[in-house]
């Protein structure tokens, strides 16, 4: 071991816990696998990146239905729970794709769309959403005429009135 100064160096133990000799406390944090890596305790090619947004699997129809078919051939203990394993899966996997298999055709196993669901297009909803735009501008433009009319109404008694001249004012 190395003394610099009042600071030691870390030393790497078998495990690949980083500790510090003479230290106060050791950390006892294992390194991580790119530390490894660096010092030469594994190789690079070990390394496995992960992802920075994981991305949902989806699977097949096809791969569904094979994975049934092999699920269907599991009669010994222990069997089911190795393909479950072998192929990253979980058991509701399974009973999902089976309940859907017993509800309809292959289809049924394709990968739905996930997010909202789009409203169907109904021709009478369609309709109707027509009629009342068409009846609310129809009752607007009413409005308009009716509120026209008043004072069509109210300058006409207006004007139709005569003129009173006050006593001051002389006509000449």
């Amino acid at each position: 071991m190395e003394s610099t100064g009042r600071y030691q160096k870390d030393q790497v133990n078998l495990e690949g816990v980083v500790g510090t000799e003479g230290g106060r406390r050791p950390t006892g944090v294992p390194t991580t696998p790119a530390v490894a890596a660096a010092m030469g305790e594994i190789a690079p090619s070990r390394l496995t990146e992960v992802p920075e947004i994981p991305k949902r699997r989806q699977f097949t129809a096809e791969y569904k239905l094979r994975i049934l078919q092999e699920a269907s051939r599991c009669t010994e203990h222990g069997q089911l729970g190795a393909l479950l394993r072998r192929e990253g899966l979980y058991s509701s996997h399974l009973t999902t794709w089976r309940n859907r298999q017993d509800a309809g055709t292959i289809n049924a196993l394709t990968p739905k769309k996930r997010g909202r669901k789009a409203n169907p297009v109904d021709p009478v909803f369609q309709e109707n959403q027509r009629l009342r735009r068409k009846l609310e501008r129809l009752q607007n433009e009413l409005e308009k005429a009716h509120t026209i009319i008043e004072v069509q109404k109210k300058l006409s008694r207006l004007l139709s009135k005569p003129m009173t001249l006050n006593a001051n004012e002389t006509s000449e």
